[in-house]
């Protein structure tokens, strides 16, 4: 506990603690809850977060399927309390998903190709 309080204190500006991301609502374009960020993809060259798995469907995070949105798609919102994409719930029910890990080739750059143009966002 004393040092979840340590880090808080320490956590200002635009810096945020990776396991404080996790878990953070994610709200549509009408700001309505989609969903809760579930993990973040570094880029192991960069350093920057490229991805944010979200998680979505199932009843207390059983049967979720994952969406992995581009991290330039998302903007945090202060009075929300949460990161804003550009989509709705009905439109991220297209958008591509995998229901478990393995099912989801990050390395393969078709499958992050398609999130990307999804989205509207250069692959990088």
């Amino acid at each position: 506990m004393e040092n979840d309080m340590a880090m808080d204190d320490k956590e200002l500006g635009n810096l945020i603690g990776s396991d404080k991301v996790e878990g953070t609502a994610v709200y549509g374009s009408d700001e309505r809850k989609i969903g809760s960020i579930e993990r973040v993809m570094i880029d192991k060259k960069s350093g920057r977060v490229s991805y944010a798995v979200l998680g979505f469907g199932g009843i207390l995070g059983l049967g979720n399927d994952h969406y992995p949105l581009p991290w330039q798609s998302l903007k945090y919102d202060t009075r929300l309390g949460g990161y804003v994409t550009g989509v709705t719930e009905q439109q991220l029910r297209g958008a591509p998903k995998y229901g478990s890990e393995r099912d989801w080739n990050w390395a393969d750059i078709g499958t992050t190709r398609a999130v990307n143009d999804y989205y509207g966002v250069p692959l990088v």
